[in-house]
């Protein structure tokens, strides 16, 4: 699933290519592509056609587009699930295998005339979403200026690279909490963002435990692991994200790279990089965590004893 780098360089491809656009007419080839809009296919269609795109918004791995137009404020939601793809084509370009809905936008020259919902595997969709105040009164997220967010995203807290976190609220929470790392900042309601593969590199970075107990997790442990769940990001966004398949892709189509950087995700059965450095001789352990699997070096990322095995 994508996490917060891949969708932010999605939205910074909509942010160039459809903000400020108008929907002119909306397609929905799927209905299931729009099962989360509760007033049913025509109501998405009539509702966001006419429409003009303010802003694209992104926080943690929720992605909206703030609409105008409309007599109350909403936004248009997508979530991408396991294989979303948000594509701008031309309108001549030939309909992708999983075409499933697609956007005509108001002409632009030099631009793509549609925005398409590309999915496979259907766990992914889009509906619009009526928007509230943001609890702190501070913007909602990547690329917008206003304080209010999605219904539907007001539960998500803010992420890694929201200049508005204040990083010491990730300590108050972990401590708050009585359960493993890495499900904690796994838990989109204590930092959003952060998915398996980036939780895995953050804490093998930071030479912790995800199976540490966050109840007797330090604050100097806690600042140690923010600064690499910071790094990570900045770096996976730098790559253009992470892509292991031809699912996940930019706006134009193109994967992203981070893959070839990755420390300890996937690389079961190889030599911890740090420990090689330092003359140890570790090698990345792969163990079954939560219906995936988390990667981490016996050494350098010691087990709590009550976990060792």
């Amino acid at each position: 699933m994508p996490e917060l780098p891949e969708v932010e360089v999605v939205r910074e491809g909509l942010d160039k290519w459809v903000r400020t656009r108008t929907v002119k007419t909306v397609q929905v080839l799927d209905p299931r592509s729009v099962r989360r809009h509760t007033d049913g296919v025509d109501d998405f269609e009539q509702t966001l056609s006419g429409c003009s795109i303010a802003s694209v918004v992104r926080r943690g791995k929720f992605l909206w587009m703030d609409l105008e137009g409309l007599p109350t404020p909403a936004a248009l939601v997508a979530h991408l699930g396991m294989s979303g793809q948000l594509l701008v084509e031309e309108p001549d370009a030939p309909d992708e295998k999983h075409l499933k809905v697609r956007l005509s936008l108001s002409n632009r020259s030099g631009y793509p005339g549609e925005l398409r919902f590309v999915d496979q595997r259907i766990f992914g969709g889009m509906f619009i979403s009526p928007v509230m105040a943001t609890p702190d009164g501070l913007p909602a997220g990547a690329g917008s200026l206003q304080a209010s967010i999605p219904l539907a995203a007001a539960h998500i807290a803010r992420d890694v690279m929201d200049p508005h976190r204040n990083p010491d609220d990730l300590y108050v929470a972990l401590r708050k909490k009585n359960t493993e790392l890495k499900r904690a900042i796994l838990d989109q309601g204590i930092i959003s963002g952060v998915g398996n593969i980036y939780a895995d590199e953050a804490l093998w970075q930071a030479c912790l435990s995800g199976l540490r107990s966050t109840a007797t997790i330090r604050r100097p442990e806690v600042q140690r692991l923010n600064d690499a769940l910071v790094d990570v990001m900045m770096r996976a966004l730098a790559a253009g994200g992470t892509s292991f398949d031809s699912l996940y892709v930019n706006v134009n189509g193109a994967s992203g790279y981070f893959a070839r950087s990755l420390n300890a995700y996937g690389r079961e059965g190889k030599a911890c990089l740090r420990c090689e450095e330092k003359g140890r001789e570790s090698l990345i352990r792969r163990d079954p965590f939560m219906g995936r699997s988390s990667y981490s070096c016996p050494v350098c990322q010691p087990r709590p004893r009550r976990t060792r095995s």
